[in-house]
């Protein structure tokens, strides 16, 4: 599907969403990249195969805090 050179990783590699963005519809929660890969706003994915991969957001990513 990629045709960026160098080619964008394949919807069955582990850095699949590393792709470029070819749609991104943030009032829908979903965005598609070159590898035919939807990324949600939940991080949940589904796979051109129709593969289905749950969220995967980092535990406690909302309650991040800094140094003062």
């Amino acid at each position: 599907m990629c045709q960026h050179q160098p080619a964008c990783p394949t919807a069955d590699s582990a850095d699949r969403e590393a792709a470029r963005l070819v749609a991104h519809h943030p009032e829908q929660g979903w965005s598609l990249l070159c590898n035919g890969v939807l990324v949600f706003e939940d991080t949940g994915e589904l796979l051109p195969d129709g593969k289905i991969i749950a969220p995967h957001r980092p535990l406690g990513a909302s309650r991040v805090m800094t140094a003062a």
